[in-house]
């Protein structure tokens, strides 16, 4: 067990200086991603905000925000492209239907599927779902724009089992296997290595289980089949109305039969029905189709407009060149290009067609124009939270002539949070994380550094305490009675948008006990991360359970290589006196390290600050932790930055003293800092500098914030 056991406190003090938060709104804005198609089925750059015009209904809505997205554009040399506006990437969900599918068509479909994964832009997010007969729609994995977890999931379609027994279940659906990483770095340089993570897939067995699946179609009617995966499907298109972006439905299936839909149009079939049959023993979904199942299936297409969701269908039947096709019903294709061109898509049918396909609707939606508008009182009635669909019409102003315009026919209002699906909460809550954008609802502070683990320095994973500090004012917010439960997940992105480590965790508490607490300060959560050497996004995601009300923070963790990166100087740490925050500590998880407590000055443990707040010209002492620092003397000085890098004057640094070497290895310092007199209130960042006895120096730099003098 770690060194150090935090218990629970139910009655805090906040002392003067308290962490502060800036003020946030509770406003619905509908972001309306548009594509302009030009008469050469290219689409069309170069337009402005001035280009476009958005009715709701008969009311023109002006429009508070706008940004073109240009996925084809590359950054100046030397540059980094901006992560795209969450409300303009594309989302794929990959769905591979089990039941009306033979089982070599399925084997196929996930070679397509790969396929279709290698040919997407960086910034695209793909999920991958099934869909069977007992179970429905399941997803096997979220939106997410890590590769080798969509590989891994594509990988292991039709197995009942998607972890080990040691892995622990990923809440939000964001990673298959944990062990792909180690998987990478085994096999680098392998592109097919990201589908191996957690051992190789028999083939075999998934042929086995969709043979198991096909069996039980054969048992029921195919009115009923078709009725079924009407509903599932048209659930999952409600679902995926509450997604932010352009969405795609990537179905691989045979289809089912068309002839459900509008009979047999086939003279011989007619007359082969007919002969020797009285008048009065003839079907008429036979002859005419079934209208009960036109209904259906139309009221599920509706679903999947209204929703902004375009079926893009595989017939994977006409994947398999030259294999005799075993789809259950007949005229399968004529279904699947019913429910594409319905919906805007298309129908690919066989390998070579998706490709050239595939490239075809990349470039078609390649740039992306996000209109923004805020629907508040709109014809006198505040719609903010009707939960209702609201029609949208956009509308071109001098644009190229033969242009057309591809965008959502209208939104839903937001539903309350408790009506959501538990499914529809955790897709809201993985897109926030995955898209990385800061939320302040709830208001949050996060400190995140890296500690090498105990015993013989080596480049590993290292120890990476998470604190995450959560308002208590704002995370109460709109609460009615006693219980509160409170959802906390944190995750490690690469550059990559792949996840290394994530914990997620939901405490629940009295209000009736801790409310008073909460009131005059908030929570502290003590988690951690394990991480390898790199660049590291920790994204940190808090959402009250009761009312949906969210915070997402996003710090920047850099894991050095020790071996070749020689001495590491961490962020200063500011310790903060007992009672400030109600303290909760994060349940152990299987097969966690034995850590030492890392927070320490001599044999005393300590709770640093998130996000320090100090005071200009009042000294407040902190802590310094550096690995492989020389011996000797040291000594240290520390400037002020502003909140844009630039110099904002010298603290004062008073104090400085280097301590008795510690057990794990650790170099520890302390000292006193002042920010500098005049300093107005704001963010700002402390840079330590502390430097050896032959001039060699190591840099850290701590974000602060100054506050005001009551």
């Amino acid at each position: 067990m770690r060194s150090l056991c935090i218990l629970l406190l139910t009655a805090l003090a906040v002392p003067a200086g308290a962490q502060t938060f800036s003020e946030a709104t509770d406003v619905v804005v509908v972001e309306v991603p548009v594509q302009v198609i030009g008469a050469d089925g290219k689409p069309v750059r170069g337009l402005t905000a001035d280009n476009f015009e958005v009715y709701e209904g008969r009311k023109k809505q002006p429009l508070i925000g706008f940004e073109a997205l240009d996925l084809a554009a590359r950054p100046a040399a030397g540059g980094k492209a901006a992560p795209p506006p969450v409300a303009a990437r594309r989302h794929f969900l990959m769905m591979f239907d089990f039941t009306f599918s033979s089982p070599k068509g399925l084997a196929q479909a996930r070679e397509a599927a790969r396929t279709f994964v290698e040919r997407l832009h960086p910034s695209d997010l793909v999920s991958v779902a099934s869909y069977t007969t007992d179970k429905g729609t399941e997803m096997l994995l979220q939106f997410t724009g890590d590769r080798g977890q969509i590989l891994a999931g594509i990988d292991r379609l039709g197995l009942r089992a998607f972890r080990n027994e040691e892995q622990v279940p990923d809440p939000l659906g964001l990673i298959v296997v944990d062990d792909l990483f180690s998987a990478l770095d085994k096999k680098s340089g392998d592109k097919s290595s990201g589908t191996s993570g957690g051992g190789s897939i028999d083939r075999g067995e998934m042929e086995h289980v969709i043979a198991v699946e096909l069996g039980r179609v054969s048992q029921v009617t195919r009115e009923r089949a078709v009725a079924n995966m009407s509903r599932s499907y048209g659930e999952l298109a409600r679902m995926m109305a509450g997604v932010r972006g352009r969405k795609y439905l990537v179905l691989f299936s045979e289809g089912f039969d068309a002839a459900l839909l509008s009979g047999t149009a086939n003279i011989d079939e007619q007359n082969a029905m007919a002969e020797g049959t009285e008048l009065w023993d003839l079907s008429s979904a036979d002859r005419f189709g079934s209208t009960k199942t036109v209904s259906q299936i139309e009221e599920m297409l509706e679903e999947f407009r209204r929703a902004d969701c375009v079926i893009q269908a595989v017939d994977i039947a006409g994947l398999r060149a030259g294999v005799v096709a075993e789809a259950q019903f007949a005229g399968g294709k004529d279904s699947l290009f019913l429910m594409a061109r319905e919906t805007g898509g298309e129908l690919f049918e066989n390998t070579n067609q998706l490709d050239v396909a595939v490239a075809k609707v990349l470039e078609r939606t390649s740039v992306t124009y996000v209109l923004a508008f805020q629907p508040n009182g709109v014809d006198g009635v505040d719609i903010a939270r009707d939960g209702k669909y609201h029609r949208l019409r956009v509308e071109l102003k001098n644009g190229p002539k033969g242009a057309r315009l591809v965008h959502r026919p209208g939104y839903y209002a937001p539903q309350s949070y408790d009506k959501r699906s538990p499914l529809e909460k955790a897709l809201v809550a993985g897109q926030a994380l995955v898209g990385g954008e800061e939320m302040k609802q709830v208001r949050t502070a996060v400190l995140a550094a890296a500690f090498p683990v105990q015993g013989p320095i080596q480049d590993g994973p290292w120890y990476v305490p998470v604190l995450i500090e959560v308002d208590g004012p704002s995370l109460t917010a709109g609460m009615e009675g006693r219980s509160l439960p409170i959802d906390i997940y944190a995750y490690a992105f690469d550059a990559e948008g792949r996840v290394r480590d994530f914990f997620s965790q939901t405490v629940g508490l009295d209000l009736s006990k801790v409310g008073p607490a909460l009131a005059q300060g908030g929570l502290k959560f003590f988690g951690h991360l394990d991480l390898p050497p790199g660049e590291w996004s920790v994204r940190v995601l808090v959402r009250n359970g009761a009312t949906g009300a969210m915070g997402l923070q996003v710090t920047t963790v850099h894991v050095p290589e020790l071996a070749q990166a020689g001495a590491v100087l961490l962020p200063a740490f500011f310790p903060e006196p007992q009672g400030k925050w109600l303290v909760i500590r994060e349940a152990a998880r299987q097969g966690d390290r034995e850590v030492p407590y890392p927070f320490m000055v001599g044999s005393t443990p300590y709770i640093p600050a998130s996000l320090p707040v100090l005071v200009a010209g009042q000294g407040t002492s902190f802590s310094l932790v550096g690995y492989r620092l020389k011996p000797g003397a040291l000594r240290a000085e520390a400037r002020v930055l502003a909140a844009d890098g630039r110099e904002a004057g010298a603290g004062a640094l008073e104090g400085f003293e280097r301590l008795d070497p510690a057990a794990d290895g650790a170099d520890r310092m302390v000292a006193t800092f002042a920010p500098p007199a005049g300093l107005q209130p704001g963010d700002y960042m402390l840079m330590v500098t502390v430097t050896d006895s032959a001039g060699g120096s190591e840099t850290s730099v701590t974000p602060f914030q100054l506050a005001g003098i009551n």
